[in-house]
């Protein structure tokens, strides 16, 4: 089995506060994951599974910073108008998330308290498979996967020194 490594610098996270989870290959748009992730970045873990929730409800939309010429704009969406419902890569980013809450159950961390604090999508390998043509050619045709990644940390309590 190979070993995974983190787009995060592991060695400068407390191991007895932090508590990780990473989805390898998942068959879900790298753009919509990635715009997901930096929603969720920095968020509690509460909120951000309700945002999840709510996203996959199309209750609220997910601001689109990066290829969003002729987008279409959704009035749920703070400060941007270009935004999108990604309800495939909202429902695999949620059990991402609900995995890293059970490895933080798992450590004894206090549920309430935790933060995302590292939240990343981005391209993983390619499926190569080919679409047959006229003429008996062939094309290629390409799926790209994603890779996720979530770090949740627990916040200090109020007056506890860090």
């Amino acid at each position: 089995m190979p070993k995974w490594g983190y787009s995060i610098i592991t060695e400068e996270l407390d191991p007895e506060k932090t508590a990780k989870a990473s989805a390898r290959e998942v068959r879900v748009s790298h753009k919509h994951a990635r715009e997901i992730c930096r929603t969720i970045k920095g968020m509690m873990l509460g909120n951000a599974k309700q945002y999840l929730r709510d996203v996959i409800d199309k209750k609220k939309a997910v601001p689109y910073r990066r290829y969003k010429k002729k987008l279409g704009h959704r009035h749920a969406t703070p400060k941007t108008a270009a935004g999108r419902y990604p309800i495939k890569a909202a429902k695999q980013i949620l059990n991402t998330l609900q995995s890293a809450e059970s490895n933080a159950e798992n450590k004894g961390l206090d549920i309430d308290s935790l933060r995302i604090t590292h939240a990343a999508a981005y391209p993983g390998m390619k499926i190569k498979r080919y679409t047959p043509r006229a003429h008996g050619r062939a094309s290629p045709k390409y799926e790209t996967t994603t890779h996720i990644e979530i770090v949740l940390n627990e916040k200090p309590a109020p007056g506890e020194i860090p």
